[in-house]
């Protein structure tokens, strides 16, 4: 296999009729939706979109992630959130998936990674499913395509939802499987439908590699000022935060959606397409993300729709809220061409709050920033990781822990020295919970939260009067252009100012609480 290197055991190749595909652009985007199609992989949607459904797996097998490590970087390793695999089950792991997809016309794509060409990783990506090949497509970057004929990927992903893992043979845990080998630098994904895991895998093999390199990879999405790329904003958060709403906003060059680094010379784009989460979503309040669903190539993953008018229902969360649409970068008018700016002068942490305590914006100091990054809190939403129910707190080192090689110490540093060097304005934003907690209070609008990142990049909120949150010691402004006060204050919208202060104490512990955990890693 392209990609093998030190600890292979005979250096396999995909079978011999995989297809590279090349840089064909929009007529590669044709193919591989007819071979879909023909194949009954999918359906197809209104405008050409692709509707797909990836089976019982219809978000990432955290439990299911393993790594093999080189013996230098093995110390380094944070063995919390990926388990050990031993090079001899993980080449009978790629012996066996080799055998499974001999003869099943796997489509190959020679992709690459970041925008800058000074990181560009080159990603061969073999695919059992031509509409899993359509997605990464989709979403990596065809920067490889100038290389036809002499592409030599650094990295290999190999991806068979039908292969079936043996936790026996094959050093796992169940039928899942998502296998790293640094030594081998190849990714191989089985029983698995849920085409993310492809994109999680690349983007946790940047995670591994860049921080050597003084980047640090983000797990965020990033803008800049339309004609001016010096005045960039970066938006950490996980799932359901709001990145992908609030990055793209038609007033600004939207940079991408997910993930980004962060070098000495400013920000670029790992990808070359967004990936946004499509349960409630709306054409009158997110239109651009909205028309990507009915456009030729966009993949839309677990979305319900009627059979006969394949109109999609993205109120139907019956089959999972993680639904999902996959698309490039250049479907949304007021993108980068790109993907890349200077160093930002504003980074956004977003927390989706379920206990409805904190404010809807506050100001963070450097050493806050540091500890917010670090900490990653928000409330997870059903369905982003499988096995996941309801609404749940959850702490997420550097807004992204499921996808942390390292541990966060590694990455906390390079944060602290980025935002040191270049001294960003750093602000906390609440998407979630006001007047009570999940299941009393109501959703902060994504209107008032656009509101609020505007009003911090405009400067209003520099010049606003502050005041001191005192159980998370917050600089809370006042006011805000278009902003009712009483959201700004989140006190002032519960009924029982006891209740405010009981679930505020309660989260203020937790904190407190994973700080601690924080200090023992």
């Amino acid at each position: 296999m392209a990609g093998t290197g030190a600890g292979s055991d005979g250096g396999e190749s995909p079978p011999a009729d995989s297809e590279s595909i090349g840089s064909c652009g929009k007529a590669a985007v044709a193919r591989l939706l007819q071979q879909a199609a023909a194949q009954g992989e999918c359906d197809v949607g209104l405008g050409g979109a692709v509707l797909a459904f990836t089976g019982q797996k219809t978000g990432r097998s955290a439990q299911d992630k393993f790594m093999v490590a080189d013996e230098a970087r093995s110390e380094a390793i944070w063995w919390k959130h990926q388990k050990r695999m031993v090079p001899e089950a993980f080449n009978r792991l790629r012996t066996d998936m080799l055998a499974y997809l001999s003869g099943r016309n796997p489509v190959s794509q020679d992709l690459s990674a970041c925008a800058d060409p000074q990181f560009r990783l080159d990603v061969r990506v073999v695919c059992e499913l031509a509409w899993q090949a359509l997605f990464i497509r989709q979403l990596l970057r065809d920067d490889a395509g100038s290389d036809i004929g002499t592409f030599e990927p650094a990295w290999t992903v190999l991806c068979c939802p039908g292969f079936m893992a043996d936790p026996a043979r094959h050093g796992c845990v169940s039928e899942t499987v998502i296998a790293i080998s640094v030594p081998d630098r190849t990714v191989l994904i089985g029983g698995t439908g849920y085409a993310g895991e492809i994109k999680k895998s690349v983007f946790t093999v940047l995670n591994l590699l860049l921080p050597a390199k003084g980047v640090l990879p983000m797990h965020c999405a990033a803008n800049h000022a339309i004609g001016n790329p010096d005045d960039s904003a970066l938006f950490f958060g996980l799932s359901g935060t709001g990145k992908t709403t609030l990055s793209a906003d038609p007033g600004r060059t939207l940079i991408g959606d997910d993930e980004h680094g962060w070098s000495d010379s400013g920000v670029f784009n790992f990808e070359g397409g967004c990936y946004a989460k499509t349960f409630g979503l709306n054409a009158e309040a997110e239109p651009h993300i909205h028309a990507t669903t009915s456009m030729f190539g966009t993949v839309v993953e677990n979305v319900a729709y009627d059979p006969t008018t394949r109109r999609l229902d993205f109120a139907d969360g019956t089959l999972t809220e993680n639904g999902r649409c996959a698309y490039p970068l250049d479907a949304i008018p007021f993108a980068s061409a790109t993907g890349t700016a200077g160093n930002p002068t504003n980074v956004f942490m977003l927390t989706c709050d379920s206990f409805g305590v904190l404010p809807a914006i506050s100001r963070l100091s450097p050493d806050q920033a540091v500890r917010h990054f670090l900490s990653g809190f928000t409330s997870r939403i059903s369905g982003t990781e499988r096995g996941a129910a309801g609404v749940q707190p959850v702490f997420s080192p550097c807004f992204g822990h499921p996808f942390l090689p390292l541990k966060p110490k590694a990455y906390g540093d390079l944060f602290r020295t980025k935002i040191e060097s270049h001294s960003p304005s750093c602000w906390l934003v609440n998407t979630g919970w006001v007047g009570g907690g999940y299941g009393t209070g109501s959703r902060i609008p994504v209107g008032t939260s656009r509101a609020l990142v505007k009003a911090a990049m405009d400067g209003d909120l520099a010049k606003a009067e502050c005041r001191t949150d005192a159980n998370f010691d917050l600089e809370v402004p006042l006011s805000a252009p278009g902003v009712p006060p009483d959201i700004l204050w989140p006190k002032s919208t519960w009924s029982n100012p006891k209740e405010y202060d009981a679930a505020a104490a309660r989260l203020a512990e937790l904190f407190e609480e994973n700080d601690r955990t924080l200090a023992a890693i």
